[in-house]
């Protein structure tokens, strides 16, 4: 049996539902398609914090998304600033200046508008405390760029989303996947799904592809990315394996950006794939040494949101693609709440030389020389989490540029790690209205993108919390022009009648 709507979103993670909402307040009739059950709803949003980064002149543009703010937490907090300028420096600096120019000009100047936009929708959000601030004389110091997150995290974004979504009339389908873009002259005419054993068709005028990219399609993955990628520890949403990629691909959809590029981050070794709880981001604050128990970069380059995304890559060219954490007792109270889960490879100590016995594949000689090599070279600065201290680690093969701490006090810890995918950087190549672009580079009539199914945006390196942003953005831009494209397809045809 056949079903009618003006618009089909195939997705229902961040950017689904941003576009499915403005799409419906463009007066749209939306359907989604999840081909997940209700429960494991969202996506990849779903396996984050839900931090988002966004453009803000100062702490009071902040605190105007926290209404329950009093005036007292606001004192004991620094925001600091992080504008549009700075955002945009982000991105062409951690993608070696290959962004898209369009798209990130459009995405770092509407996000502060958008993240309005989502707090008019009944998302709340709360500080990040812990996680990008510390205390310093009793003031909370942010820093990196990323100030709030979502109540609830990924799960309480989502949850928001879909009530809204449903408040304003979208339908949405689980357990339903779409197999098939079907068109007439290149203009979208409606969506072949699957439920169970049965296909059937959806008519539309209009398709929002928010399905996500590759990385939990091993062989795709291992296509594109290269040797190695098969084995790495799969995050996130089991669901994203490019089907609307591919989908989308058929009918001629150029692709652009980082393919042989993803979000690459180091966690646990020994979790399973999909579940929560994997990453182990305090790096910064210790050392990080391969099986010859050697360092292999720069621990404190930036701040952590600014190199964790690329970690994993690293680890993922070291002997046994693992390597381990060490700290020690000084820096244990910078360490973050995913260290004491209870899904962790761990060790502890009270000397370095009973750690390294622990170390499963460490070489402990050489272990300890590094060890011995990096304290001795540790130089005499103030130790500041909030800023880039320049407390370094200097006349090493691998130097540290900030947070060096000397690894002297125990008792000690080590944490084995992992590279872990959590989305592919490759995608479809879309226009400023956030249409699907032909690769004869006219607009595909009718089809539009948005997520981490978009290409262009990242290469090599991602800063934290642009995804749910630029996820959002381009949802709500993509639901907003298709729903106007609606609009004048209707108007047409009266018009005609």
């Amino acid at each position: 049996m056949s079903e009618i709507t003006d618009i089909v979103v195939i997705g229902a993670g961040n950017a689904a539902l941003c576009a499915a909402i403005a799409a419906a307040e463009e007066g749209a009739s939306v359907t989604i398609l999840e081909i997940s059950s209700e429960e494991e709803k969202g996506g990849n949003t779903a396996y984050t914090h839900g931090s988002i980064r966004f453009a803000y002149e100062n702490g009071e543009q902040v605190r105007s998304l926290l209404p329950d703010m009093t005036d007292a937490e606001f004192n004991s907090i620094d925001f600091g600033t992080y504008t549009k300028e700075q955002f945009f420096d982000d991105l062409a600096i951690m993608s070696n200046y290959r962004t898209d120019y369009d798209l990130a000009s459009i995405m770092t100047k509407m996000s502060y508008d958008t993240v309005r936009w989502l707090t008019e929708h009944h998302v709340k959000w709360i500080p990040i405390y812990g996680r990008q601030a510390y205390k310093t004389e009793n003031k909370f110091i942010f820093w990196g760029g990323m100030v709030i997150e979502a109540v609830g995290g990924g799960k309480g974004l989502v949850d928001a989303l879909h009530q809204e979504a449903l408040r304003l009339g979208v339908k949405i389908h689980y357990e339903t996947a779409a197999i098939d873009l079907l068109t007439t002259n290149r203009n979208i005419e409606g969506v072949l799904v699957r439920s169970g054993d049965q296909e059937r068709l959806i008519s539309c005028k209009a398709v929002i592809l928010a399905s996500g990219g590759f990385h939990a399609n091993v062989a795709m993955r291992t296509q594109y990315l290269g040797p190695g990628w098969d084995t790495v520890h799969t995050r996130g949403c089991k669901y994203n394996v490019g089907d609307g990629l591919q989908m989308a691909m058929s009918l001629g959809a150029r692709t652009t950006g980082n393919w042989s590029g993803a979000h690459a981050v180091c966690g646990d070794r020994y979790l399973q794939d999909y579940k929560e709880g994997f990453q182990k981001l305090s790096f910064p604050f210790g050392i990080m040494v391969n099986q010859q128990g050697r360092r292999f970069f720069d621990e404190g380059e930036n701040f952590r949101n600014y190199i964790y995304a690329k970690v994993g890559r690293e680890i993922l060219k070291q002997p046994g693609q693992v390597a381990w954490q060490v700290f020690d007792a000084k820096v244990k109270p910078f360490i973050r709440e995913e260290y004491n889960g209870r899904h962790i490879t761990k060790v502890t100590a009270n000397t370095l030389e009973e750690l390294a016995d622990k170390m499963d594949g460490i070489n402990k000689h050489e272990f300890l020389k590094e060890v011995e090599n990096f304290n001795a070279s540790v130089s005499d600065v103030a130790f500041n989490p909030n800023v880039l201290d320049g407390k370094s680690a200097v006349g090493l093969a691998v130097p540290k540029s900030n947070w060096a701490n000397t690894l002297d006090e125990g008792p000690f810890e080590a944490y084995e790690v992992a590279c872990g995918i959590t989305f592919t950087y490759g995608g479809l190549k879309i226009n400023k209205q956030a249409q699907v672009i032909h690769n004869d580079f006219t607009a595909i009539e009718g089809l539009y993108a948005a997520g981490e199914i978009v290409g262009g945006l990242y290469y090599d390196n991602y800063p934290g919390g642009a995804g749910l942003t630029s996820g959002a953005v381009f949802g709500k831009r993509a639901g907003e022009h298709a729903g106007r494209y609606i609009q004048r397809f209707k108007k047409q045809k009266i018009k005609n009648y």
